[in-house]
């Protein structure tokens, strides 16, 4: 089972609000998912997400896929982590 971190899409029509998951690639974008790791609201002014860091790296260690998009989460988490 290939596993992958990556956006589920959640809220209302003209309302996004993306849950961050681990998921089997197969799966669809909204389908069922293995773990939620953390959460990305783009309507939101200044840091629009939150994620378990702890969660992302069990995940990239085990060898899932990271989806560009969540990948510069983890970024971004990385260095708020090492500044604090």
């Amino acid at each position: 089972m290939a596993v992958a971190l990556r956006l589920s899409r959640q809220g209302t029509k003209d309302r996004p609000y993306y849950k961050i998951v681990a998921v089997d690639s197969r799966k669809r974008r909204d389908g069922r998912y293995i773990e939620q790791v953390g959460t990305y609201d783009p309507l939101k002014e200044g840091v629009n997400y939150t994620i378990d860091l702890e969660k992302a790296e069990k995940w990239v260690g085990v060898g899932a896929q990271v989806s560009e998009t969540v990948n510069s989460f983890i970024r971004k988490a990385r260095t708020a982590a090492a500044k604090a």
